[in-house]
This record gives C-alpha cells, structure tokens and sequence, in this order.
C-alpha cells in the first residue's frame, strides 16, 4: 500500500464543468494517487508512474475526436 500522505490533487483539465470528477496527485515519487472528488477523505488509488503513463497513452489512442 502506499502512502499517499503529502499528495497535492487536482482535477483534470477536462472537468471544467464544475462538476464531480476525479482528482490527481502527480507530485509525490514514483507514484500517482487517483481519487473521487465527490469522497476526499475515502479511498484512492495509486498507481506507479510507468502503469500511470501506459494508462494515460491508452485512453488518449482510444478518446473519441471532439
């Protein structure tokens, strides 16, 4: 388990909506926390950056174009 203690989160760009989306925390070692906005204080889940980056490629190949 890691220790997300530390973590600054933000919500992703695209969540200009003001609504409830997910929040990143991209600035601790090796690790990249991921939680629901709507539950800050309930579970998160953290990823090693290498998973994180192939995670990230993925959804960009496969997004639909706007």
């Amino acid at each position: 388990m890691h220790d997300l203690t530390g973590a600054i989160w933000r919500k992703s760009t695209r969540s200009n909506n003001g609504g409830d989306c997910v929040e990143v925390a991209d600035n601790l070692p090796g690790i990249v926390g991921l939680r629901d906005s709507k539950d800050p204080t309930g579970p998160a889940l953290a990823f090693d950056a290498k998973a994180w980056i192939s995670f990230i490629a993925g959804v960009k190949h496969e997004a639909p174009s706007r």
